[in-house]
C-alpha cells in the first residue's frame, strides 16, 4: 500500500481525541452494549468482550464536517452507528470522493493497526460526515491489542493474507500492465510504421522528381521556349498545383476511363511513354482538354519537354501531399497515444467518453483489421462526466481486446454510447459465440480466464470491474447470447450520483475504499 503524502496542516481537521476529550463540536455519549451487539462487526462477541469495548472505547457524535484527514497518524478505529460518511482522497490538487455510505457497521480508520510498523500507520483517505453521525471509536493501540489477544490465529492468518495478496497483486498487476503495454506497443509500432514508411518512400521519389525538374530547367534556360510560351507554361504549372489540391475522388472505373483518354492524347502527340504519365495527370485532376492548352503555346519539338516538366511538377506536389498526410497520421497517432495514456493530464477530471473511446480504438487499430468491422454508434448529446480517464481507457482496452479475441478475427465490433437516466452507458458488443451461461457468473472473478495458458492472466475483467464499480461508483455487467455479446458500463454523470451503500459482510466497505 502506498503511503500518502502528509497534507498541509492548515487544511487538516482537528485530530481525533482520546476518550472524554471531545473537540470541534463532538460529543461523547454513553456506550450501549446492546447497540454494539446490533452491529454486524460485533454481533458474535460475548458479553464480556462487548463490555470491554464499551469500557475501553467510546461513542462520539460528530457534527457535519471533517473527522480526520489523509496522511495524519491513524490514531483511531471508527465504526458507524448512524449517519452518513464520505471518504475522499487527494488526487493531484483535488480532493476526490471515493465512497459514501449510511450503512450501520461500516468501519474505517486504523483497522490495520494490528500489523504494527510493517505498514504505514496513517489514514489513507479523508473522512467527513454530511449529517450529525454517531461512531463507536476505539484508539488504535487498544484495537491492535484487542485483535492480537482475542483472535491470535485470525491475526496470523490476516497478516499472511494481507501481505500475500499484496505481493501477488504487485507481481500479477505488473505482468498485466506489461502485457497490455506490449500489446499496445506492438499495435502502435505497426500503426506508426505504415505512415513512416510511406513518408520515406515519398521522400525518395521526391528526390528523383526534383532531379528531373532540374534537368528540365536546364532545357528552359537554354532558350528553347520564347518568353510568352514560358510565361504561359508557368501559369499552367501554377494552375496544375491548384488542381492537385482540389482533385476529385474518382472510382476505379472513372479513373481508368480518364487515363485511357489522356494516354491516347499523349500518344497521338508523339510523347513517348505517355501511358506511364497519364495516371499522374488524372490523379491531379488534369484531363486531355487541359493538355490542349499546353500544346497551344509550344511547338511540336518542345511539347514533350513541356509535358514532362509539368508532369514532374504534378508528381512533386502529389508526393509532398503524401508526405504531409503521412506525418499528420504520425502526429494523430502520437496525440492518440497521449490521450490514451493521459500522461499530460490530471488523474481525475471531467472528460468526454467519446474522446477516450476514439483514442483507444486508434491505439488498438492493429488488431481491428481484416475481418473486423468497427461500428461506432455515439450519442453526441452526452455530457462530460467526472472520471479517471487513464483508468477508463484500461477498461475500454480490456473489453475491446476480449471482444476481438472472442470473434477470432472475424465479426463486427460495436461501440455504442447512450444516456441511461442519470448515467452514461458505454456498450462494447461483439458477434462472437457468446459467454456460456455456466461461467457467466464467474467472468469477473480474479484469475478466471477462458483463454489458453499463457494468453491471459484472468485479471482483465476483474480490474475493469474494480475501476468501474469501486473507483467510479458505476456498474459493469454482461448480456450475452451467441452472436450478440454486450458488456455494458454505466458511469454516473454527476460525482454524487453513484453513492455506494455498504452491505454488511461484503467487500464494498469503507475498508475496501482504503485499498482502492
Amino acid at each position: 500500500m502506498t503511503q500518502q503524502t502528509q497534507p498541509e496542516p492548515a487544511t487538516q481537521p482537528p485530530a481525533a481525541t482520546t476518550a472524554g476529550e471531545p473537540a470541534g463540536g463532538r460529543q461523547t455519549l454513553p456506550c450501549d452494549v446492546d447497540e454494539l451487539r446490533s452491529l454486524f462487526l460485533f454481533e458474535k462477541l460475548d458479553d464480556e468482550q462487548l463490555a470491554w469495548l464499551c469500557r475501553e472505547g467510546r461513542v462520539e457524535l460528530f457534527p457535519p464536517g471533517p473527522v480526520y484527514a489523509e496522511g495524519q497518524p491513524a490514531s483511531c478505529f471508527y465504526v458507524l452507528i448512524e449517519g452518513t460518511l464520505v471518504m475522499s482522497r487527494r488526487i493531484g490538487g483535488d480532493n476526490v470522493e471515493v465512497l459514501r455510505s449510511s450503512q450501520r457497521g461500516a468501519y474505517t480508520g486504523a483497522f490495520r493497526a494490528y500489523l504494527g510498523d510493517r505498514v504505514p500507520q496513517v489514514y489513507d483517505n479523508s473522512l467527513r460526515v454530511t449529517e450529525p453521525s454517531r461512531f463507536y471509536v476505539l484508539d488504535a493501540d487498544k484495537f491492535a491489542s484487542m485483535m492480537r489477544d482475542w483472535f491470535p490465529m485470525a491475526v496470523h492468518m490476516l497478516e499472511g493474507l494481507f501481505f500475500g495478496i499484496k505481493n501477488v497483486q504487485q507481481q500479477v498487476g505488473q505482468r498485466e500492465r506489461l502485457l497490455a503495454l506490449g500489446s499496445l506497443s506492438a499495435g502502435l509500432t505497426h500503426e506508426l510504421n505504415n505512415p513512416a514508411a510511406a513518408a520515406v518512400r515519398a521522400t525518395s521519389s521526391l528526390r528523383d522528381r526534383v532531379a528531373g525538374m532540374r534537368h528540365k530547367l536546364r532545357l528552359v534556360a537554354s532558350g528553347r521556349f520564347d518568353q510568352a510560351a514560358l510565361e504561359t507554361l508557368i501559369r499552367l504549372q501554377e494552375d496544375a498545383v491548384e488542381r492537385v489540391a482540389k482533385a476529385p475522388e474518382l472510382s476505379p472505373m472513372e479513373a481508368s476511363d480518364r487515363e485511357d483518354a489522356v494516354g491516347e492524347w499523349l500518344e497521338d502527340h508523339g510523347i513517348s511513354g505517355g501511358w506511364d504519365l497519364a495516371p499522374t495527370f488524372v490523379q491531379a485532376g488534369l484531363e486531355a482538354a487541359w493538355l490542349e492548352q499546353v500544346a497551344a503555346v509550344v511547338d511540336d519539338g518542345t511539347l514533350e519537354g513541356a509535358v514532362r516538366w509539368l508532369n514532374y511538377t504534378v508528381e512533386t506536389e502529389l508526393l509532398m501531399n503524401e508526405i504531409e498526410d503521412s506525418t499528420k497520421r504520425v502526429s494523430h497517432l502520437v496525440t492518440a497515444a497521449k490521450q490514451y495514456s493521459q500522461l499530460d493530464r490530471a488523474p481525475y477530471q471531467v472528460i468526454d467518453v467519446h474522446e477516450l473511446l476514439k483514442s483507444t480504438l486508434m491505439m488498438l487499430g492493429g488488431k481491428l483489421r481484416d475481418g473486423i468491422t468497427v461500428v461506432k454508434d455515439f450519442d453526441r448529446s452526452l455530457p462530460p462526466i467526472p472520471a479517471y480517464p487513464a483508468e477508463l481507457n484500461q477498461v475500454w482496452t480490456n473489453l475491446i481486446d476480449n471482444a476481438v479475441s472472442a470473434m477470432d478475427g472475424q465479426g463486427t465490433l460495436t461501440v455504442r454510447t447512450a444516456r441511461d437516466n442519470d448515467r452514461v452507458l458505454v456498450e462494447i458488443g461483439d458477434t462472437g459465440p457468446g459467454v456460456p451461461p455456466e461461467i457467466r457468473e464467474r467472468i469477473f472473478e480474479p484469475f478466471f480466464t477462458t483463454k489458453p495458458v499463457g494468453e491471459g492472466t484472468g485479471l482483465g475483467l476483474d480490474i475493469s470491474y474494480r475501476i468501474v464499480v469501486t473507483r467510479h461508483h458505476g456498474d459493469l455487467r454482461v448480456e450475452s447470447e451467441p452472436g450478440n455479446t454486450r458488456f455494458q458500463v454505466r458511469l454516473p454523470i454527476d460525482a454524487g450520483a453513484g453513492d455506494s451503500v455498504v452491505a454488511p459482510g461484503t467487500t464494498a466497505t469503507p475498508a475496501t475504499a482504503e485499498e482502492s
